[in-house]
């Protein structure tokens, strides 16, 4: 791609995190094409392993997040507070080009300064939970609604967030450009030492299954387990289910596991370096993901780029990439005896581990970052500055 040099751009994204991780690899190639780009964010955990110092980033204030309760999928309802700065950054920068990450106050403020600062606004989409996408949200539908109206294109990642601002947000067809670019960097996922390698037994039971995620109950752990008791009670005993990540419901899924009797199978691994996990993908043979809701899931695409069959619920909006009966399962994360069938396929026929972590591996191959660079570029020409 031949570099653009004459444009200024400036990403928004209030708060990065682990999420943010998911960002960094685009912004390091987008960078390539606009040298004269700089992300502006509230909340940086540095730069993920191996991108370091491949794009510019300003710090912004500090974006914190206000919890004002829980939504019944598990996820915060609140807002994020986020810093004023930014208007004179904005200004003092004058980009022409800004990409404002959701419906966030930055991206209300980007558009408000548009008259001042003469630029264009490209909003992007990741996708949304179902809470926050209601209309019946009525503040939340109005205020998006609003800055719908005066965005000059999106660029959304699945084909469910797209669904919403045509048939929800009402936004012209001809200023949404859909294409997947939460993809995973293999590079980011397999950046360490030879010191630094995991270790794994070698006498576990395959096949593999190997969940990869918070331990809250949002991500349906506890049906996964539930999963594993069924296998047991149908005298299924050799595999294994790695559970690496952490959070508020370990202790007690682990009470469950022993009363179960299933510490043969569930093996504990913990929270671990993201630039570490490559080597799980690689050693499992199938993941599994029975969360009940997530925007998207990074984890399962990442999974089938290292060409792992996959179980995938649809709780998540990563869905959209399995092809049911060919690279993977879906299942409804409610269900518990249907995963214990489909875990049960696995463990009867390892063959379709093989044939379906193929297919994976194509899907991915299909899904190329460059082409999801491409519909960045396709935005910014689209709003012709």
């Amino acid at each position: 791609m031949e570099k653009i040099e004459s444009q200024r751009v400036a990403w928004l994204l209030p708060a990065m995190g682990n999420g943010g991780i998911s960002f960094q690899h685009i912004l390091s190639e987008f960078t390539k094409v606009f040298p004269n780009t700089v992300t502006f964010t509230g909340q940086w955990p540095g730069y993920a392993a191996g991108l370091e110092n491949e794009f510019k980033v300003q710090e912004v204030g500090a974006t914190r997040y206000i919890e004002l309760a829980k939504a019944p999928n598990g996820y915060s309802i609140g807002f994020s507070y986020v810093s004023l700065q930014i208007i004179s950054k904005l200004l003092q920068f004058k980009p022409q080009i800004v990409f404002a990450n959701a419906f966030t106050a930055w991206t209300a403020i980007a558009l408000l300064l548009k008259p001042i600062g003469h630029w264009k606004v490209i909003i992007t989409y990741e996708g949304g939970s179902t809470i926050y996408e209601s209309p019946s949200a009525t503040v939340r539908y109005q205020a998006r609604r609003l800055m719908a109206q005066f965005a000059d294109a999106f660029v959304v990642n699945s084909q469910a967030g797209k669904s919403y601002l045509l048939d929800v947000l009402q936004i012209d067809p001809e200023r949404v450009f859909a294409k997947p670019f939460l993809l995973p960097s293999i590079k980011a996922l397999t950046h360490y030492s030879e010191a630094e390698a995991p270790q794994f037994e070698i006498n576990l039971k395959r096949p593999i299954f190997l969940f990869v995620g918070q331990i809250i109950p949002r991500k349906g752990i506890r049906d996964l387990l539930e999963a594993c008791l069924i296998l047991k009670q149908q005298g299924y005993e050799n595999y294994t289910l790695m559970i690496v990540g952490d959070g508020e419901q370990r202790s007690g899924l682990e009470t469950f596991v022993q009363e179960a009797n299933l510490e043969e199978q569930v093996k504990w691994i913990g929270k671990i370096p993201y630039r570490l996990l490559g080597p799980y993908f690689q050693f499992s043979d199938v993941f599994v993901f029975p969360t009940y809701d997530d925007i998207w899931g990074m984890v399962l695409t990442e999974a089938m780029a290292f060409g792992k069959a996959v179980l995938c619920s649809t709780g998540a909006g990563a869905v959209e990439m399995v092809a049911n009966g060919k690279n993977g399962f879906i299942f409804d994360p409610a269900q518990p005896e249907v995963l214990a069938d489909l875990m049960s396929c696995f463990i009867t026929t390892p063959t379709l581990i093989t044939l379906m972590g193929a297919n994976s591996k194509k899907i991915m191959s299909e899904q190329a970052l460059e082409e999801a660079i491409q519909v960045f570029i396709n935005a910014t020409q689209a709003v012709k500055y």
